[in-house]
């Protein structure tokens, strides 16, 4: 199995990914449960094979962009190598999809913390689950020790404002927050005045998520972005809340979002909840933006940091088992 067969051949490993490997059952068993039976059934690699390893890999929610990048790759490595046994393409799959999500680089996850107060930035539609990560993380912060304060930043939905309190006084943070039809960057500005004076270590910041208007987005946001850069001599994080069960639709709510926004991060949310959780290499690959948390689940704690191995361990876990 090449670099994935040595990386997962301890128990220790496959222990650590076995929330991944739970998790991402709808998609191991959805999309990509042929992938396996297709490659050993295969008599010969040809564009009959390539066609079907195309549509499996589409059907996984992986861009038509990054699909035909991806088959080309493998293509190029089948002629170099003058590979002839399908079976061989399993490490070769597993392995490119390792690299294309790295790029050649150490890709970072999870949060950096510095010290003083650290403003992090959530954005992304109404619906993907922004005002619960934002809940979810306040409660991983906390269990490292630090101080947590949030902000009711989408002023458009009274909604948001409750469910953000409703957070809060389960964390047991403050939620600093104004009516309904506020001005959002004053709602921002008083949260950090507020987060200084308390001392706190984190700043997590709701904001609305209106796509009808591309224009009246971008700039809410930019004002917003201005206020917290007036405030904190430090840089801060934007994180881009994504839907994984959206499939191509989150991918393009990604694109928009990065158009109007410096997006420094996806917390892509209910992967345990598709078949389809090939947006990760999308994502990746089509707007070079790291995927920096996912969720697994719904209680407080399935919230977790990104791991890219356990991700494609959590994708092809029975060809590392062999069931």
């Amino acid at each position: 199995m090449g670099l994935f067969q040595n990386l997962f051949s301890s128990k220790e490993k496959k222990l650590k990914a076995e929330k991944y490997k739970i998790g991402m059952k709808k998609t191991r068993l959805g999309s990509f449960s042929s992938l396996k039976d297709i490659l050993i059934s295969s008599k010969k690699i040809d564009d009959v094979l390539y066609d079907r390893l195309e549509e499996i890999f589409i059907m996984s929610d992986i861009s038509v962009t990054t699909t035909i990048r991806f088959l080309d790759r493998i293509r190029g490595i089948v002629k170099k190598e003058s590979i002839v046994d399908p079976k061989a393409l399993e490490s070769i799959i597993v392995d490119g999809m390792f690299e294309l999500y790295l790029q050649g680089q150490v890709v970072k996850s999870g949060l950096t913390l510095h010290e003083g107060l650290n403003v992090i930035l959530f954005v992304g539609v109404n619906g993907t689950g922004k005002t619960t990560s934002i809940g979810k993380m306040a409660h991983m912060i906390q269990e490292k020790g630090k101080k947590v304060m949030l902000a009711a930043g989408d002023t458009f939905r009274a909604g948001a404002i409750d469910q953000l309190k409703v957070w809060g006084e389960r964390n047991q943070v403050t939620v600093i927050s104004k009516g309904a039809g506020s001005d959002p960057s004053s709602v921002v500005f008083d949260a950090i005045r507020e987060a200084k004076k308390e001392s706190v270590d984190v700043l997590l910041i709701d904001t609305a998520g209106r796509l009808q208007n591309k224009v009246n987005l971008m700039n809410e946001l930019a004002k917003i972005k201005r206020t917290i850069s007036k405030e904190i001599e430090t840089s801060f994080e934007t994180l881009l809340v994504v839907d994984a069960t959206t499939g191509q639709n989150g991918l393009s709510q990604a694109k928009i979002f990065n158009e109007v926004t410096e997006v420094t991060g996806i917390v892509l949310t209910k992967l345990d909840g598709t078949a389809k959780g090939g947006i990760v290499l999308s994502i990746r690959d089509e707007l070079k933006i790291p995927i920096r948390f996912v969720g697994l689940g719904e209680k407080i704690t399935d919230l977790i940091e990104f791991d890219i191995e356990d991700y494609i361990y959590g994708l092809f876990a029975d060809f590392f088992e062999g069931a």
